[in-house]
């Protein structure tokens, strides 16, 4: 297992649809393992296959639930269905992030449950439904598989609030973040 490169906002991979898995290969276990392994090292909940520069269409995720175990696992080709009505944006409850736009998070209403299926590397059915974080990292993940990021889908003040830290920052420049957890704590202040 590796650290990969994680892809920031601008790179390509991540504003583009990701392609189907036809066949898990040796490969694309490696790849699983090594997502894993960057996630844990980023200190996140999820990863898309975009944001390490694969285009295919797979997310692992380790996220935490209420009075249970976290919820853990890969799913391949996942499709996502939004459950409920999204709530009004509460700007101190509804914050989010991505460890492709790092050290930045903004509110985003999302539908408050989300269902994902798709298969897990053996092929057999994954049934993923959650709500509140585990929610909002089903949608978040699915989202990065489509081309989109949450900065996409921020509205009002806070669309032009993210373009302006992104700008500063210079993430749109850096196209790839080599993790580094020192430098990433310093720049999470």
């Amino acid at each position: 297992m590796a650290v990969r490169d994680i892809t920031v906002i601008g790179h390509r991979a991540l504003h583009q649809p990701t392609r189907r898995v036809r066949e898990v290969t040796d490969e694309v276990r490696t790849l699983v393992a090594d997502m894993f392994e960057t996630m844990e090292a980023a200190e996140g909940v999820g990863l898309a296959a975009n944001q390490v520069g694969v285009r295919l269409r797979l997310f692992v995720y380790d996220c935490p639930v209420p009075e249970q175990e976290n919820a853990r696992g890969v799913v391949v080709n996942p499709v996502l269905e939004r459950l409920g009505t999204p709530e009004p944006l509460d700007e101190e409850e509804d914050g989010e992030g991505c460890l492709s736009v790092p050290a930045e998070y903004f509110p985003l209403a999302r539908h408050p449950r989300a269902r994902v299926t798709g298969t897990d590397l053996d092929g057999n059915e994954v049934v993923v439904e959650g709500e509140g974080l585990l929610a909002r990292c089903l949608q978040h993940e699915t989202d990065h598989l489509d081309g989109t990021l949450y900065v996409d889908r921020l509205t009002g003040p806070w669309k032009r609030v993210a373009r302006e830290a992104i700008k500063d920052r210079g993430w749109a420049e850096r196209k790839v973040l080599k993790w580094d957890p020192a430098r990433l704590k310093a720049e999470k202040v």
